[in-house]
């Protein structure tokens, strides 16, 4: 039924039938979601690197808001992006991992691989933008639902979507073929073997032209850029390749701070274009990553930024993502905050910056006022879960729990004097361990693609 409230009403307004609600929507804010895949929380900058360049992140935590506590929607590609979209936690979100756990032949059959995608019930962050006008476009990884399925953007409020569906295709950033405007595209130059055609300069230029194309009426962007996400691989031509050379960890290394360097030069160029069309003191930029980095880099050139962890860990290195917010007039400038979120809330924001009603049932609550510079009360518990292997984490203010299945023990940290984990304090904290395992109680709905596990890896027999 929301659903068919949200096309109809869309319609009338494509047809121009209202022109008072037309004028009404002129000045609304446009709102960019930039997202790389798989940067860690210590490959920027402004949070620390000393291996990886990012002048724009940087510019624009100096130009607007810089959130340290802030959090991806999971440790993995597909239930982070689920999450962003849909404004509900792992707990409730209809993709909980990158693949099924259970009721797999059904979906094998149905999908090629146990792959969970969108419903038509379903309603996204961008249906509840196009709501009230807003033109919705996407480039990069989408992870929600393949060709012919009713998880693809087009079905899930996206005007427009150019680039990847499906994470694995998403492995290579010179495919022979790419989604572009609903339907798969040839891309000849990199046919029978050639690499001719590089995957995120596309996404660059398709980037610029939605802005053009949709500069004279409010727009939402989701940008889920696809570098630095393996095969790590940039042509050996670009300029940001050669900067990296000599870079602890060898060529993989090189490749990945360059990619970043890459992405976040596009970023530069977006902000260029945003002042030229004179959107810059009308839009809104969320800039972040969906999860955390693979070990090698966190090894090499600390990715993870002295966190414990990395991507598919719910541990701090897994599932905290750099974060940066600017919107001339509303955010002060060169702030900080250490006000804890996470993906799920940007779906609720959104709606509040645009004037669209926020659906009932969301697991995220707007931020609104923490970005104009308001105190605003922190929600209780934050809660993720991951299947591959089963884990679930909540963080209670500055406590953070974690557990590899529902019959092993929690470990507990406290974040403000250890954030990087090493110290398991449950023994010592009875009280604050019985709370959240009573929370751990309600934190998620069944689901009978993702169920819990008492066990996270099969225990070893003991030897007779």
């Amino acid at each position: 039924m929301i659903k068919h409230t949200l096309l109809s009403l869309s319609i009338f307004f494509s047809l121009g039938e209202v022109s008072f609600a037309q004028k009404s929507i002129s000045k609304k804010t446009n709102i960019i979601y930039i997202m790389l895949d798989d940067a860690g929380y210590g490959d920027f900058g402004a949070f620390g690197s000393k291996f990886v360049k990012t002048p724009n992140f940087d510019k624009i935590c100096d130009e607007g808001m810089k959130f340290t506590q802030h959090y991806s929607g999971s440790a993995v590609c597909a239930p982070t992006r689920s999450v962003l979209m849909t404004g509900l936690d792992t707990g409730h979100t209809p993709r909980r991992d990158n693949t099924a756990k259970s009721n797999t032949d059904e979906l094998i059959e149905k999908n090629g691989r146990p792959l969970v995608f969108l419903k038509d019930e379903h309603i996204t962050v961008a249906e509840s933008l196009k709501q009230v006008g807003y033109a919705t476009g996407g480039i990069g990884k989408w992870g929600l639902g393949n060709p012919g399925s009713s998880g693809v953007p087009e079905k899930q409020g996206f005007d427009y979507w150019f680039g990847y569906l499906d994470q694995r295709h998403a492995h290579s950033h010179f495919p022979t073929e790419i989604w572009d405007g609903g339907k798969m595209v040839p891309l000849e130059g990199n046919k029978n073997g050639k690499k001719q055609t590089y995957v995120p300069y596309l996404q660059e230029e398709k980037t610029l032209d939605f802005i053009k194309k949709n500069h004279k009426n409010p727009f939402f962007l989701y940008l889920a850029y696809t570098p630095p996400h393996s095969d790590y691989t940039i042509p050996k031509s670009d300029p940001f390749f050669a900067k990296y050379e000599g870079i602890p960890g060898g060529k993989s290394v090189q490749n990945y701070a360059a990619m970043i360097t890459r992405t976040d030069h596009t970023v530069g160029k977006i902000l260029q274009l945003l002042k030229e069309l004179d959107l810059d003191e009308n839009t809104i930029i969320f800039y972040t990553s969906d999860n955390g980095p693979n070990p090698t880099f966190a090894k090499n050139i600390n990715s993870a930024g002295g966190l414990r962890g990395g991507k598919r860990y719910l541990y701090e290195g897994g599932i905290r993502a750099a974060m940066t917010v600017r919107w001339p007039n509303h955010i002060a400038k060169g702030t900080e905050s250490n006000f804890i979120w996470d993906m799920r809330d940007f779906f609720p924001t959104a709606c509040e910056i645009a004037g669209s009603k926020i659906p009932e049932g969301l697991s995220g609550q707007s931020i609104l006022k923490t970005l104009k510079g308001f105190k605003q009360k922190e929600r209780k518990y934050n809660y993720w879960e991951i299947h591959s292997p089963f884990q679930q984490a909540v963080r209670m203010g500055d406590w953070k729990a974690i557990r590899f299945g529902t019959k092993e023990p929690l470990e507990l940290y406290n974040l403000s004097n250890d954030p990087s984990e090493s110290q398991n304090v449950a023994n010592g904290n009875p009280k604050i361990v019985k709370e959240i395992e009573t929370f751990l109680k309600t934190a998620r709905i069944q689901s009978p693609y993702f169920p819990e596990m008492e066990y996270a890896k099969k225990k070893k027999k003991k030897k007779k």
